[in-house]
């Protein structure tokens, strides 16, 4: 009968290492997955924010040709009509459009004046000119652009 206690006794020293170790290891997976996880909700509310500026760009690059036409609307109206009230309430409608522009995050690309850069601009024409840059000249059409991203380039004439 002492040779089956024998047999029968416990090293509870190394089961005890053993539980602790399988402790440490669900322990560890455990904060995988939650590392993991918390990797899925940050990427699916990046994707998120991604797709709203997406469909903000495209509803707004939509919209552009109609500020478009008031301001070509408003280059041509008669000098007999300069300060009519019509003329003001149309005026009053591209400021009232630019600033809800704004309140969106969209911007007017700065054009006249300004360095020729073709990830902004869009060279309609070039002209000769006495500089050593390509210097915008005219705007042809307004470019736009949400945060970094370019909605639509401005076309502009170019003096080299």
């Amino acid at each position: 009968m002492a040779n089956k206690k024998k047999e029968e006794k416990i090293d509870y020293q190394k089961v005890a290492e053993e539980l602790a170790q399988e402790n440490a290891n669900l322990n560890d997976a455990l904060l995988r997955e939650r590392a993991d996880a918390e990797n899925v909700r940050r990427r699916a509310q990046d994707e998120k924010v991604k797709m709203a500026g997406y469909h903000k760009a495209s509803v707004v690059k939509e919209l552009l040709p109609v500020i478009d036409n008031f301001e070509r609307a408003l280059k041509a109206t008669p000098k007999d009509l300069e300060g009519n009230d019509y003329v003001r309430g149309i005026e009053g409608i591209v400021k009232q459009f630019a600033q809800t522009l704004n309140k969106l995050g969209v911007e007017r690309i700065k054009t006249v004046g300004e360095h020729f850069d073709p990830e902004l601009h869009e060279a309609v024409t070039m002209e000769e000119g006495e500089g050593e840059h390509e210097i915008v000249s005219e705007e042809l059409q307004s470019g736009y652009k949400l945060g970094d991203e370019v909605i639509r380039h401005a076309m502009v004439r170019v003096k080299s």
